[in-house]
């Protein structure tokens, strides 16, 4: 599910725009959520602090409280796998956009072929959600950058109160949750303990009888409860 959040103040500008998305997703066959506001105020960022996956942010660059750059640098300081495209009557502050190096997809303008270039930019993110590559996140000021591919498994250390995410090179001990860390993966990552999710793709046994995981660089884990072993053993 793609959730599309867009803010604009001229209402006529932002009901033509959610017309594009609509008929945009209906296209490419998207299932999707439109959120509309007509400024930045504490709906817009209730949003923002949600964990709703695959957002899209369409954001006017002026509203009578707020610019939508400020906004931008609100949301990345979050979050730094949304898509976010500005749209804008001010083609003169691309540059400063670019100043602020808020990692945003297009910056268009409302003037200039508005539905060719808006309907191409989506099309764009609907590419980069669907690469789960790599996930991104903060914590305690420190930014995690990790390729999913090199993940094993990630389980949760109640004596520490850590989360804990395995790969072939490193032990990323974060404060974030388990379910928080899992809600950013795709549905390679299972359930194999209530404290533990695998990369199906990683693993290469699984020891019934032992409750053993074998994954492909030969390491072993033991996490594998009665509750989820037949699910895991089907894949």
């Amino acid at each position: 599910m793609i959730n599309i959040i867009l803010c604009d103040d001229n209402e006529k500008d932002r009901n033509i725009i959610a017309r594009i998305v609509k008929e945009c997703m209906c296209k490419n066959k998207k299932e999707y959520n439109i959120f509309t506001f007509n400024d930045y105020d504490k709906n817009f960022y209730s949003k923002v602090e949600s964990k709703m996956p695959s957002k899209i942010y369409l954001l006017d660059i002026a509203t009578p409280t707020k610019s939508g750059i400020d906004v931008a640098r609100d949301i990345r300081r979050k979050d730094v796998d949304s898509v976010i495209i500005f749209l804008t009557v001010h083609e003169e502050l691309g540059s400063l956009i670019l100043k602020n190096d808020l990692l945003f997809l297009s910056f268009i303008n409302k003037f200039d072929n508005l539905e060719k270039r808006l309907t191409k930019s989506l099309e764009k993110a609907f590419d980069l959600l669907n690469k789960k590559n790599t996930i991104r996140f903060l914590d305690r000021n420190i930014l995690y950058t990790i390729n999913v591919n090199d993940i094993l498994y990630i389980t949760k250390d109640s004596f520490e109160r850590k989360t804990i995410i395995k790969t072939d090179y490193s032990e990323f001990k974060v404060s974030k949750s388990l379910t928080y860390i899992i809600e950013m993966l795709d549905d390679r990552f299972v359930q194999t303990h209530r404290a533990c999710y695998i990369n199906s793709d990683r693993k290469v046994m699984i020891d019934k009888a032992n409750k053993i995981i074998t994954f492909d660089n030969g390491e072993t884990i033991d996490l594998l409860s009665d509750k989820y072993k037949k699910k895991v053993c089907k894949i």
